[in-house]
């Protein structure tokens, strides 16, 4: 096939076709667990990694993660998990809020399995050491929270090939060929990473702050087709 046709064809792939076949295989992960399934599943998971059903409450699990003491909340849509929520479980203060806030920033931004965002929208997210978050949460409004996405589980390894073929001091049509339809791929596959959303935020009650943070499964959230 045309070089060119093939380009037109991927083009299309990806206009017609939009991520759906990665769906099932390349889904948002907790603890490597993709969060996908039904909910007895999941729960079962989730204890393998150490966490416990809460006395009194079936719904909610606790444990550690992150260094933290936490609860974790299992949010579903037709019978499949769409959501992991992580919570704090014990409060803090104002001032440790905002430390706990700005550190989790650092971390995501660092880790290796999440699409690396400009420095300029990372300072965006970074809560001032002056800032007033009481004041600014009950007269204003505001909203702390912060927006990954996990990586696309074939990107680096695609990234990888691309940079191989395009440092050969020699390239034949068929290597430049194969070039473009690994970026076409890559481009693929990095879409599908804006289904991978990890977000968290302040959640403030009665003076008392936590941390939540939400893994999400795009694929299986609600879209409306149920109305």
């Amino acid at each position: 096939m045309d070089k060119y046709l093939r380009q037109i064809v991927w083009i299309l792939m990806l206009l017609i076709f939009p991520v759906a076949s990665f769906a099932q295989k390349d889904v948002t992960q907790f603890l490597d667990i993709p969060v996908d399934g039904y909910k007895l599943e999941m729960i079962e998971k989730l204890k393998s990694r150490g966490f416990t059903i809460m006395e009194g409450n079936e719904d909610i699990l606790e444990g550690e993660f992150n260094g933290r003491d936490v609860n974790l909340f299992i949010g579903t849509n037709n019978n499949k998990v769409w959501r992991i929520v992580v919570r704090d479980k014990y409060p803090s203060d104002e001032i440790n809020i905002k430390i706990r806030f700005n550190t989790l920033i650092q971390q995501f931004a660092n880790s290796s399995r999440y699409s690396i965002q400009s420095d300029s929208l990372i300072s965006k997210f970074i809560i001032p050491e002056d800032e007033d978050i009481t004041y600014e949460m009950k007269v204003n409004n505001k909203r702390y929270d912060a927006m990954f996405y996990q990586k696309a589980i074939k990107s680096d390894s695609l990234t990888f090939e691309i940079e191989k073929l395009v440092a050969q001091e020699e390239r034949n049509d068929e290597d430049f060929e194969k070039v473009n339809d690994l970026i076409l791929e890559r481009a693929q596959v990095q879409m599908n990473a804006l289904n991978k959303q990890v977000w968290f935020m302040i959640k403030e009650n009665y003076g008392e702050y936590r941390i939540m943070i939400f893994y999400e499964n795009a694929f299986n959230e609600a879209n409306g087709k149920d109305l």
